[in-house]
């Protein structure tokens, strides 16, 4: 594919804005080696139902509860180091398996979550749980692996009291936007990052709206209120993209 086909066809899939932001977070990790990256997070909200999403399909996906840090099998595809930090501050995750193999997991946070992409720290509303780094192996993306996981994730939730799940999504990641957008997610704002080695710059449409950061003691807290939800639904977007969730 050409570089103006590409262009064409990022654009399509993201629109003007976030494919501009897209290929300068490109540009930057070339110019830089990898040192500068450049993220933009939508901040989303969808209610748990109670109805089963695939009632009668992917009987064959068992959903099995990772609620510490031995229970990670050894070819999870996730850095010991961050597996480590994200049960300290009392995550847990669902990983589905097919006939024994690991096919996709998904985790979860209450209360609050501590951002392991940039600096960062979200602050929920009462009975919200916080999802995030859902992934689906990419031969079963088409199937019932990412039904099933939210199905179980939902009843896990709610039987602990929790009736809404937020979480954030790239804006370059039109695949994830889609799938959120059909179960029903709602936007509750949004930010950039800018990463320069240990600088990092943040503007969003939450308070504090505008934070700079040397260290990794240093971050912004964003608060998410759910209030709006039924004023701000998440559009789908006409094409997948495939960067990373």
């Amino acid at each position: 594919m050409s570089i103006t086909a590409r262009l064409h066809h990022c654009v399509v899939q993201l629109g003007w804005c976030n494919a501009a932001l897209y290929a300068l977070d490109r540009l930057l990790a070339l110019l830089s080696g990898g040192g500068w990256a450049l993220y933009r997070y939508h901040f989303v909200a969808q209610p748990l139902a109670a109805a089963p999403l695939c009632p009668g399909r992917g009987g064959d996906i068992e959903v099995r509860l990772l609620a510490a840090l031995e229970q990670i099998p050894p070819d999870y595809p996730r850095p010991p180091e961050v597996l480590r930090l994200r049960y300290q501050q009392g995550a847990q995750s669902l990983a589905a398996y097919r006939h024994g193999e690991l096919v996709g997991f998904l985790w979860f946070c209450a209360g609050a979550y501590q951002e392991d992409e940039v600096r960062a720290r979200y602050l929920l509303p009462a009975a919200c749980a916080w999802d995030f780094d859902v992934h689906v192996r990419p031969a079963e993306r088409l199937g019932w692996v990412f039904r099933r996981l939210w199905e179980e994730a939902q009843r896990l939730l709610r039987a602990r009291g929790v009736r809404c799940s937020c979480s954030r999504i790239s804006a370059f990641n039109a695949g994830s936007l889609r799938a959120h957008a059909r179960l029903g997610a709602r936007r509750l704002g949004s930010a950039t990052f800018l990463r320069c080695g240990r600088w990092q710059w943040m503007l969003a449409s939450l308070a504090p709206y505008v934070h700079l950061s040397r260290s990794d003691s240093s971050f912004p807290q964003l608060r998410l209120h759910t209030g709006a939800m039924a004023d701000s639904p998440l559009q789908e977007p006409p094409c997948q993209s495939n960067k990373s969730v």
